[in-house]
């Protein structure tokens, strides 16, 4: 069993980690004021970006669900790994040595984690893309070039291939030091009576990676006539593959993505690498399962799709199988924000066997040639209609008008009312009439859809959104913001000052007196730790959406003006108050008693200089 991990490394791995790199990974991260980002929630389902992180205080957290935290958190949050495995990987990236206490390296004893299976996945990878250069991989190699495939773009995919083996693969990673167990939990062999053997024979393969580029799992296509198996084939679901929650492509889409606020989904991965080589870098496609919300939760935190100004293109076989996918689609389309379209090639090709008959300029024609998603479905909900009858006609409307009652945008409903009533001749008033009926139907039906931003009150803790918006409340709020998120430019004198001021509003005030607790660490990574931590359990993380709340956009010293301006208002209020308040006890004095008299007396000039002094240090 490992030892721990030195508490010193891992305030080094903190320090050296940028927290908006790791959430970067996984979020569309926006400006949100100075040092501040937001995007959308990772951790629960949301329309409007109420994300927020802090990469100068290295926190971040959630206004809509509450969850908060440093990079370690995250990433065991987001990745479902432990505290060590968290650090470890942190040190990976930037190459840092850890140094456990009782000198031992990472726990491996309590069964494969996930940095293992990764690794694994690492290595049968490389594997696999040395064996397509082998005379036993002709098969794939001709399948590739047959579909406008060479060795340059599959290199670029990481496409290789698997021998008509059954125990190569094994044979290598265990050769690299993996245990059985670590193979079987990877997904790389399947287990039968007989014992384990290579899941993966005879196919071209490609590496399906998460987000951050990590290779979590592998899909399979079949090359030899006497495979009895699934034309494709995927890796099962394991600790680290879950296939309603990947796209494939989208590590190598996502920058282009986010930027244009536009991806288009299409269904297979020679797919993808067509629309890639041909200039549509927005590409992606699900892998061995169908478009599902748990996809559109990764994509729209990718898109940070939060505006109405994005686009979702799906691309659709125009078969039967093809509508029925398209039709899945169009059920989960209010979960976009983004604008839903569809795209049909001509002739009814793929994006693969359109670039291969046409060229890269047919692919993004295709992809131009969009029609809005609602258009498509109401088309393909009347093609199943005989509309040279009353009867037929009058059965279309009945299963038409609930898509037109169901379009989120008010605007543009009375447009589609119109088109409809165009397509089945009929008088406008009569179809209107069906929508508004099947609007009323659908407002009335339960909706089986988890809602969005939807947070227990009993889970709720202490939060900016609850505190009052009178002046006094928001000028200490605002002064104790800017003390924890910028602590240098406020200053050490500053905040000596500010931790003694009053502070009337409850919650802000434990939070002064946690600061003030810590100040001997003041100036060391662990002072907003050792913050948190003065704090009672249910108010740590309102200090953390202290330390991300947006403050107003400012930059350089303006932003140091702002931060010690309304930290001396603060200062200053409180002079003020004392001030009043050492008159009305002159006022209230008893005159014969000179010696209280002059003490207070005294105490209300040396009030009254400080305040000065306060004043022309801001001046």
């Amino acid at each position: 069993m490992a030892g721990r991990i030195r508490q010193s490394d891992i305030d080094e791995v903190k320090s050296r980690t940028n927290i908006a790199d790791i959430i970067g990974d996984h979020v569309s991260l926006k400006s949100a004021g100075v040092g501040s980002l937001k995007g959308l929630c990772p951790f629960h389902d949301e329309r409007s970006p109420s994300f927020h992180v802090r990469p100068q205080v290295g926190f971040y957290h959630c206004f809509g669900c509450g969850e908060s935290g440093d990079v370690i958190s995250f990433l065991r949050k987001i990745d479902h790994v432990t505290f060590t495995e968290a650090v470890e990987r942190l040190a990976g990236r930037i190459g840092f040595t850890l140094t456990y206490e009782d000198g031992a390296g990472p726990d491996t004893t309590d069964g494969p984690n996930r940095a293992r299976l990764l690794a694994a996945n690492q290595a049968a990878e490389q594997w696999f893309q040395e064996q397509l250069h082998t005379a036993a991989a002709e098969p794939g190699r001709r399948f590739l070039g047959e579909r406008g495939f060479d060795a340059d773009a599959a290199a670029r995919f990481g496409v290789g291939f698997a021998p008509q083996s059954w125990d190569q693969l094994t044979k290598m990673l265990t050769g690299r030091g993996f245990t059985r167990d670590e193979i079987n939990a990877s997904g790389l062999v399947s287990v039968s009576d007989r014992g384990a053997y290579d899941r993966f024979r005879g196919r071209l393969v490609w590496p399906i990676r998460d987000v951050t580029g990590q290779t979590v799992g592998f899909g399979a296509r079949r090359l030899l006539n006497d495979d009895k198996g699934p034309k494709y084939l995927n890796t099962p679901e394991t600790p680290v593959y879950h296939k309603a929650q990947v796209l494939y492509g989208l590590d190598l889409a996502k920058r282009e993505i986010s930027r244009g606020h536009r991806v288009v989904v299409v269904e297979g991965y020679t797919d993808v690498m067509a629309a890639h080589l041909a200039g549509v870098g927005t590409a992606v496609a699900t892998c061995g399962t169908s478009f599902g919300v748990d996809h559109i939760k990764v994509l729209r935190r990718v898109m940070g799709d939060d505006s109405s100004g994005g686009e979702v293109i799906f691309t659709f076989d125009p078969d039967a199988a093809g509508q029925k996918a398209a039709l899945r689609a169009f059920s989960e389309e209010k979960r976009f924000a983004a604008q839903t379209y569809v795209a049909i090639g001509r002739d009814g090709l793929d994006p693969c066997d359109l670039r291969l008959a046409h060229g890269d300029d047919a692919v993004r024609g295709l992809i131009d040639a969009k029609e809005p998603m609602f258009e498509f479905v109401i088309r393909q909900t009347l093609s199943g209609f005989d509309l040279d009858t009353v009867e037929g006609r009058v059965a279309a409307l009945r299963k038409a008008a609930p898509v037109v009652a169901d379009i989120r945008d008010p605007s543009i409903r009375p447009g589609y009312t119109r088109v409809l009533a165009g397509r089945l001749g009929m008088d406008l008033d009569d179809v209107a009439r069906a929508v508004t009926s099947a609007s009323r139907r659908s407002s009335t039906a339960p909706d089986t859809r988890a809602p969005l931003d939807v947070v227990p009150v009993a889970e709720r803790a202490a939060s900016l959104r609850d505190l009052p918006a009178d002046p006094a409340t928001r000028l200490e709020r605002d002064a104790l913001m800017a003390i924890v998120q910028h602590p240098d430019l406020v200053g050490r004198d500053l905040i000596d000052s500010a931790i003694l001021a009053r502070v009337d509003n409850p919650t802000l005030a434990l939070v002064r007196d946690a600061l003030a607790a810590s100040m001997e660490v003041f100036g060391t990574p662990e002072w907003f730790l050792r913050v948190g931590e003065a704090l009672p359990e249910p108010f740590r993380p309102f200090v953390r959406q202290l330390a991300v709340a947006p403050i107003p956009q400012r930059d350089g010293e303006r932003l140091s003006a702002y931060v010690r301006g309304i930290t001396i208002s603060l200062i200053e209020r409180d002079l003020l108050q004392r001030e009043a308040e050492l008159r009305r006890m002159i006022q209230r004095s008893d005159p014969n008693d000179r010696d209280a008299s002059r003490e207070l007396q005294r105490r209300l000039v040396a009030v009254g200089e400080e305040r000065r002094r306060l004043q022309s240090g801001a001046a």
